[in-house]
């Protein structure tokens, strides 16, 4: 966004950065290519990107809308991916943030969906939720709560987006997360799911419970979840570990900074074998 606010086209911007790596992608034979666009702060759901707080500005500005909703336009126009995301955690953003912020999420992303469509009416369009949330265990014990109102909010999307980070929402063991996880806030929608962003922190100098065994065994246990969901999509949010201090990563990027497959110097960590154990058998 801050890019946008100084002046650079969409185009340019996408042009330079996500679409070579699109590109790259097809050039492997991975043609399938899901995007994911987030209007609001993905360390902080309670408020605007960190370059529109730095600006003084605010995604419930008209203006800053109209600057979301064209680069959400030119990703689709240059990349032309099978699912489009133009919203991430809008349970999370719905109880942590303002409501004004959280009503020009709703806006935005309802009027995004009519720019694409105007030009576009393939591309599968959808918005993420937060599972921790779903089930009530995000700074709770429960009870469940479900995604009525985002589906009510955002009654375009065609998938249900998924965020789940369990150990941050009580489970101390990827072996007690149940089994229907997943599976629960998919039922009686009729829409396939992705798990979009997600994993296990392997920093055990943050938690007693985050390590790396415990990390292997969420993504053997993740699969379990997806197969009983009948899930369409698994994405691996960072392949690698963050080194925080080198990226300047704030204080808040801590619980997110080791969900990598490999460590920041790219050794293999347990769950890359168990992560190309679930590949090789979806292969067959």
């Amino acid at each position: 966004m801050g890019s946008l606010l100084a002046g650079r086209s969409p185009d340019s911007l996408i042009r330079s950065n996500q679409l070579g790596l699109a590109n790259c992608f097809r050039s492997k034979g991975l043609t399938r290519i899901v995007v994911s666009v987030d209007p609001t702060n993905g360390l902080d759901r309670a408020s605007d990107s960190a370059p529109l707080q730095a600006a003084g500005r605010s995604l419930t500005e008209p203006a800053i809308q109209a600057l979301f909703r064209a680069y959400v336009v030119a990703m689709d126009t240059l990349i032309h991916p099978q699912y489009l995301s133009v919203a991430s955690e809008t349970n999370l953003i719905r109880a942590a943030a303002p409501a004004p912020l959280y009503q020009a999420v709703k806006q935005v992303a309802n009027d995004a969906y009519t720019d694409l469509r105007a030009h576009d009416a393939t591309v599968k369009l959808f918005t993420t939720v937060q599972v921790e949330t779903a089930w009530g265990r995000l700074g709770g014990t429960g009870p469940y709560v479900g995604i009525a109102t985002d589906r009510s909010d955002f009654p375009f999307a065609q998938a249900i987006g998924l965020s789940s980070y369990p150990y941050l929402g009580g489970f101390t063991d990827p072996d007690s997360i149940p089994l229907d996880y997943y599976a629960r806030i998919a039922s009686g929608t009729g829409l396939p799911e992705m798990v979009i962003e997600g994993g296990w922190s392997s920093d055990s100098t943050i938690s007693a419970n985050w390590t790396v065994a415990k990390q292997k065994r969420y993504i053997e246990r993740e699969s379990s979840l997806l197969d009983q969901a009948g899930a369409i999509g698994w994405f691996q949010i960072t392949f690698a570990d963050l080194d925080a201090a080198a990226l300047g990563l704030p204080p808040s990027a801590a619980p997110f900074t080791s969900l990598g497959l490999v460590d920041v110097n790219l050794a293999a960590k347990p769950a890359l074998g168990a992560w190309d154990g679930v590949l090789a058998r979806l292969r067959k």
